[in-house]
């Protein structure tokens, strides 16, 4: 059966050598978020996961992954920083989140991206505030992806809008 019509959705992801390539003010809010991942709690999984958040008044929260022995009530690194954000700067949208691992890459394979859980929560902070949310993903290869939405992440998201 042929359907009446189909969407094609493409993603823009920018990938950088190094972080040399970036502004001063995205370089260290990577380099927050790398120095976040040896703060991580991981002692059941090993990955470090460390994450910063840029707030539009400047401020730099960060976060890393906290496991527990009961799986599911871990919390991800990229949401320790965006509670504490939202915790403490209810009002002040975020700007921009990086990520970083201690994981060693293949040759041609990709940084690791937030999870969905993850992707959910920061859109609904690109939704609460009514801005875009850069995301700047490193890799071990010292390269960086980058994207200037969520929505490059998380196409056809499901947003409070739909509950009403």
């Amino acid at each position: 059966m042929k359907p009446s019509k189909v969407i094609k959705q493409e993603i823009s992801v920018r990938i950088y050598d190094d972080a040399s390539q970036l502004t001063e003010d995205e370089q260290l809010l990577i380099r927050e978020a790398q120095t976040s991942v040896d703060h991580a709690y991981a002692p059941y999984s090993n990955f470090n996961v460390g994450s910063a958040v840029l707030l539009e008044n400047g401020e730099i929260i960060c976060g890393s992954n906290q496991e527990n022995a009961v799986y599911p009530l871990g919390l991800c690194a990229e949401r320790v920083a965006l509670f504490s954000a939202g915790s403490r700067f209810p009002d002040v949208p975020i700007v921009a989140l990086a990520l970083s691992t201690q994981k060693e890459l293949k040759e041609n394979e990709f940084p690791v991206f937030p999870c969905g859980s993850c992707r959910q929560v920061l859109i609904e902070s690109e939704t609460r505030h009514h801005h875009d949310i850069k995301l700047f993903i490193t890799g071990s290869d010292r390269s960086i992806y980058v994207m200037d939405s969520v929505k490059e992440i998380l196409p056809f998201a499901f947003r409070g809008d739909s509950l009403k």
